[in-house]
């Protein structure tokens, strides 16, 4: 039985040292829309990295994970002082 993955990931632009956080279901095609400018949030900018995923079998839970990480609170700071060697902000 194949399981469907869900994606909950962080993209750090270059020209503004930001982070953004998304999910999907199919991470490498989500990426290569945020690089060819195919999203609204993030069509800014072009130069995208991924810095950061994280995989869940659940889409429930992906959505959760990804609405906690997108309160800036906690669960955003810890992420960060995770990850701090892989991003410049």
């Amino acid at each position: 039985m194949i399981v469907a993955m869900y994606y909950v990931y962080v993209l750090e632009g270059h020209m503004q040292h930001k982070l953004y956080i998304g999910v999907t279901n199919d991470l490498r095609r989500r990426f290569t829309e945020h690089v060819r400018g195919k999203s609204t949030h993030t069509s800014k900018s072009i130069t995208w990295k991924l810095v950061y995923y994280e995989a869940y079998s659940n889409r429930d839970d992906a959505y959760q994970r990804e609405q906690s990480l997108k309160q800036f609170g906690s669960a955003y700071g810890h992420l960060k002082s995770r990850i701090t060697k892989s991003i410049a902000t």
